[in-house]
């Protein structure tokens, strides 16, 4: 022990009274214990008003507030949401007027469109990738790639080509396709892809030029929507750079082109934080009177919690 502390002098600590400090964490705030038998709006108000316990509900009052007032609700997402059986919560929020619009990476058109064709998508890829035949089935890729085409005759954006197709088609399972959902509810569906990044790239028949054409027509569309987000929410759930990437181009956009873009809410929900959600849903966006906010936790737990939610409200 150095010379230092041994001559410190603790009797000469100064202490102050607890009754007179500021805590963060009040009784008052403290869970409720369940009641056998009460409503989900009960189970809600039992959750502490502490960290996540108010942000959910912070959550799902702004939806709500966003919903009444005709302001738009914006879900972004990753393929990991189909993958977690969370279309049919969506549809449903979709079918009910609380989302208007729905966003998703390159791989969301992969799992949606397998989902309508065959009720069966996600691969095993630790199993298939040794011997090379990860992302070969050549029913997903042929029908994408002509959704792709018929994107580059009919100048439209890929989310609706790819709806459009599973309607024509009329797939056994297409009432679980979030693109066909949106094309049948005229909710917009737009679908932001990374070339290189989807097993579809893979395949002889893919037009780069031409899904890259859909893809920007849908940005465009997306940009559109964004401009009129103020009082509005945007969701993010599992795409850890390609939506964060966009919304935050689009964010830029709309302002540097004269809309109003300050007020709103933006939501990322995922099972870790990562930086790029972070950085471009949560904190730079919303700089000034917005507000955004993280919650962590898993799809399948978040979704349905924070949906159901806002139809107890609503």
């Amino acid at each position: 022990m150095s010379d230092s502390l041994k001559h410190l002098d603790f009797s000469k600590l100064k202490t102050y009274s607890i009754k007179d400090r500021i805590s963060k964490v009040d009784i008052k705030d403290f869970s409720v214990p369940w009641k056998k038998g009460e409503s989900f709006s009960a189970f809600l108000d039992t959750l502490p008003s502490i960290l996540a316990g108010n942000d959910l509900r912070y959550v799902i009052n702004a939806i709500c507030l966003a919903s009444k007032n005709d302001r738009p609700v914006c879900f972004a997402m990753g393929g990991h949401v189909i993958k977690t059986g969370m279309s049919p919560i969506i549809i449903d929020m979709m079918k009910k007027k609380v989302l208007t619009m729905l966003s998703m990476n390159g791989s969301g058109i992969i799992h949606d469109l397998e989902t309508a064709m065959v009720g069966r998508t996600s691969e095993d890829v630790a199993q298939s990738i040794g011997n090379g035949s990860f992302g070969m089935a050549k029913e997903t890729s042929y029908f994408i790639n002509q959704a792709i085409k018929n994107a580059q005759n009919q100048s439209i954006g890929l989310g609706k080509a790819v709806g459009d197709l599973i309607l024509k088609e009329n797939f056994k399972f297409k009432a679980l396709s979030l693109t066909a959902m949106g094309a049948a509810l005229d909710i917009p569906v737009t679908v932001h892809v990374a070339i290189g990044t989807d097993i579809i790239h893979m395949h002889p028949d893919f037009d780069a030029a031409a899904c890259g054409k859909a893809s920007l027509y849908d940005f465009k569309l997306f940009a559109l929507k964004i401009a009129n987000l103020e009082k509005g929410v945007f969701i993010n759930a599992g795409s850890a750079v390609i939506m964060p990437e966009v919304f935050l181009k689009a964010v830029t956009l709309v302002r540097n082109l004269g809309y109003t873009l300050d007020d709103f809410t933006t939501v990322n929900l995922d099972f870790i934080r990562h930086y790029r959600p972070m950085t471009n849903i949560v904190n730079r966006p919303t700089l000034g009177k917005g507000k955004g906010l993280s919650i962590v936790g898993h799809h399948e737990i978040l979704i349905p919690l924070i949906f159901a939610g806002v139809m107890e409200s609503l």
